[in-house]
């Protein structure tokens, strides 16, 4: 395995020194240095780096500025320079793999760059898992096409026997529509949730109800999808609002603009 590096620093010298260091590193090939926030979101977006090397501190854009530019969906594994310790809970609230203090330790270093490579390594994996479940979506009676779904009509590529392909965590997960009790918005991600664990799958609301309405499940709030063989009963809030019970005690917010018609699913008018 290959790590594509780019190293991020208003410094020159502090450039070389991570430059130098890398360069003894067989696995790992430099594919640019940048000087700034700007130049740096350029390189990251066009060059798609393995892992950045990027400083705090700099001018204008400083290297959060740069992440959050950048976004969670393309910004690679990040190792950030500081001469300052107190960005260091900061730092790893922005997703980090680690940060290095200046002037940087050699043995700091290593232990740095051997944790970027064992995510990395996951992240490569987790890609390679991606590809699988997209071949199995294709190839496992989730429709009965002979090629690719459309992204245009996924609900009907599924049918109350067939299994929900998910990854999860470098995993692939196939599960029955009876063994998922409700779905749930996590960001960019959804949760599945499962009696024995919950996965985390970057999935949208959308596409995830369009998979799943034809296996007995129905949207309840923006942000949840239950199971409606799995519901207990629905307990009337104060306010007007209704929480739909699971059978395993789990509380799920019920929607005004979703009430009626989990009314008529469950027969309930």
């Amino acid at each position: 395995m290959t790590i594509n590096v780019l190293i991020v620093d208003d410094e020159p010298l502090a450039r070389e020194g991570i430059a130098l260091r890398l360069q003894q590193e067989k696995d790992v090939n430099i594919i640019g240095e940048c000087e700034n926030g700007r130049d740096a979101i350029r390189s990251i977006l066009s060059l798609k780096p393995d892992l950045v090397f990027l400083d705090i501190k700099m001018p204008k854009l400083n290297g959060f500025d740069v992440v959050n530019a950048v976004g969670s969906e393309y910004m690679p594994p990040v190792i950030f320079l500081t001469a300052y310790d107190e960005y260091a809970i900061e730092a790893f609230t922005a997703h980090a793999i680690d940060y290095l203090l200046k002037p940087i330790d050699n043995l700091r270093f290593k232990e740095s760059l051997n944790h970027a490579r064992e995510q990395i390594l996951k992240n490569k994996i987790s890609q390679r898992s991606e590809q699988l479940t997209q071949l199995l979506t294709q190839t496992q009676g989730l429709g009965h096409t002979h090629g690719p779904i459309s992204a245009s009509e996924p609900s009907s590529s599924y049918s109350h026997n067939e299994r929900l392909v998910i990854r999860s965590n470098g995993h692939v997960y196939l599960l029955k529509s009876e063994d998922i009790y409700w779905v749930e918005a996590e960001g960019d991600y959804i949760s599945v949730h499962t009696p024995e664990k919950s996965h985390l799958v970057r999935e949208t609301m959308k596409n995830m109800e369009l998979r799943l309405t034809d296996q007995g499940f129905q949207r309840v709030h923006r942000s949840s999808i239950v199971n409606l063989n799995y519901v207990r009963e629905l307990v009337s809030l104060d306010n007007g609002d209704y929480q739909i019970i699971l059978r395993d005690d789990t509380c799920v917010k019920l929607s005004r603009n979703y009430r009626d018609i989990l009314y008529q699913k469950l027969n309930a008018v």
